[in-house]
């Protein structure tokens, strides 16, 4: 059996005993997260806990989120396939990928150069082609591609940013942890013209988004107003 055998046998355990074990019923988003890599996208001295329920640290402070968190929120987007997505902390790029396989376009936006470079090299290598990875602030979103079917928040936000909630299409779904650097609790809107619905799904532990709708370097809240 060769390594990469292995690897596809623990994306089966993760997806059978992390993801379908619990409250993911989506068999788009079981399908493609058993379809992606996730050893892809992980430093090269965690790859043997590439499959575990956990975040893992990639660097500049960082993580790639628990694969249940990532199918979770997938799920919450409730996507058919031919939507526009924009999401907000690129990191590894695996959230990405994995959007790329429920969505027509991804816009992906990061903050930290590195990772965005990082991001951009692992998808084209996989031959991820529907994902265009933007360095910028993502608490303001990426106007110019409005508006998106979904809109996936992968950092804490302090409050719901507005620009996010401006770009979404009507119909259309955010997904954002929203409370203190501590902890949150997973946030669904959805837009009913200019109307929105909350649902609230699970607590959860991001790490924060910095930016002008956010929180600010020194890890306070943006005061808006």
């Amino acid at each position: 059996m060769t390594r990469e055998d292995d690897f596809r046998l623990a994306r089966e355990r993760m997806v059978d005993e992390q993801l379908r074990g619990r409250d993911i019923t989506d068999r788009r988003v079981l399908d493609v997260v058993r379809s992606v890599p996730r050893h892809f996208f992980v430093p090269a001295d965690v790859v043997r806990v590439a499959y575990s329920d956990a975040p893992l640290a990639i660097g500049f402070r960082q993580t790639i989120s628990q694969p249940y968190i990532v199918a979770l929120m997938s799920q919450l987007l409730a996507l058919r396939g031919e939507e526009t997505v924009l999401e907000v902390g690129t990191g590894s790029g695996y959230q990405a990928a994995v959007l790329a396989g429920l969505a027509a376009q991804v816009y992906s936006l990061e903050r930290i150069p590195e990772l965005a470079a990082a991001a951009r090299r692992r998808l084209q290598e996989l031959g991820i082609d529907n994902v265009d990875v933007r360095l910028g602030d993502g608490s303001a979103g990426l106007p110019e591609h409005a508006p998106y079917g979904g809109i996936l928040v992968a950092a804490a936000a302090p409050r719901t940013p507005k620009p996010l909630m401006d770009q979404l299409a009507d119909g259309g779904r955010l997904v954002v942890p929203v409370g203190s650097i501590d902890g949150q609790v997973l946030e669904r809107w959805t837009r009913r013209g200019e109307a929105f619905d909350c649902d609230r799904a699970a607590p959860v532990c991001f790490v924060p988004l910095v930016g002008e709708h956010g929180w600010r370097a020194d890890l306070r809240p943006v005061e808006e107003g």
